[in-house]
């Protein structure tokens, strides 16, 4: 008498899930003529001060974005909450660094403190507070999750590029900030993967796949008219 063994298949990780369901938009991204241009040959100098003025802003808007959603977490996502808590503690202050960048290549420090990044970025922006505020506050996994693959995948070979198109050294100033987080993000992509496989709330669920959806698609937009390339000479 034979017997047949079935073997149950495990389910599938919510992070597998957003993964496939997001990754022809990161893909995207590197169809993207500019984008394409700056991981394999890098920007010009005034363009590469155009673009640390938009992610300055970005950053700038990192942890503020991240306290709306944390103060929106009740005790089901009470790990979401203190991860959201101790990622601002690491992030708080790294907007300086990009400061710290402009200025090293010769940018107008104050006026990018003080005039507003591109649209895209100023939409991008706006939507995730108000996925955070309005929608859900899980949707600012999403945001996290984009900005940190964006960031550990493509960061280090875009100073590569830049700083060879520059006629610059990635050690001899500006490329702080994204040189640093080459190296930090594949860190802290480590850490969300285990903290979105908790998520298995529905509603939370959505939220996170269309802000990371979303949240490409406005990156995205960063580099083509009307992105950070409308800011120079402004």
């Amino acid at each position: 008498m034979s017997s047949v063994f079935i073997q149950e298949s495990k389910p599938v990780s919510f992070f597998i899930t957003l993964v496939e369901m997001t990754d022809a938009a990161r893909r995207g991204l590197e169809e993207i003529p500019k984008m394409h241009t700056m991981i394999h040959n890098g920007l010009s100098l005034s363009e590469y001060q155009a673009f640390l003025h938009d992610l300055y802003h970005i950053v700038w808007h990192f942890c503020p974005i991240m306290a709306a959603a944390a103060a929106r977490c009740d005790d089901r996502y009470r790990e979401v909450r203190y991860e959201l808590y101790e990622r601002i503690e690491e992030e708080k202050g790294h907007e300086t660094w990009v400061l710290e960048d402009i200025e090293a290549v010769g940018g107008d420090v104050a006026g990018a403190r003080s005039n507003p990044p591109s649209a895209p970025v100023q939409a991008m922006i706006a939507f995730n507070y108000h996925g955070a505020e309005r929608v859900h506050p899980c949707s600012v996994l999403g945001m996290l999750y984009m900005l940190e693959v964006v960031s550990s995948v493509y960061a280090g070979r875009v100073s590569d590029s830049i700083a060879r198109a520059i006629g610059r050294d990635v050690e001899g100033g500006g490329f702080k900030f994204l040189s640093s987080h080459a190296t930090m993000d594949v860190d802290h992509l480590a850490k969300l993967n285990l903290l979105i496989k908790k998520v298995d709330e529905r509603a939370a669920q959505e939220s996170i796949i269309n802000s990371t959806r979303v949240n490409f698609y406005q990156f995205g937009l960063m580099f083509r008219e009307g992105g950070f390339t409308s800011l120079i000479g402004g």
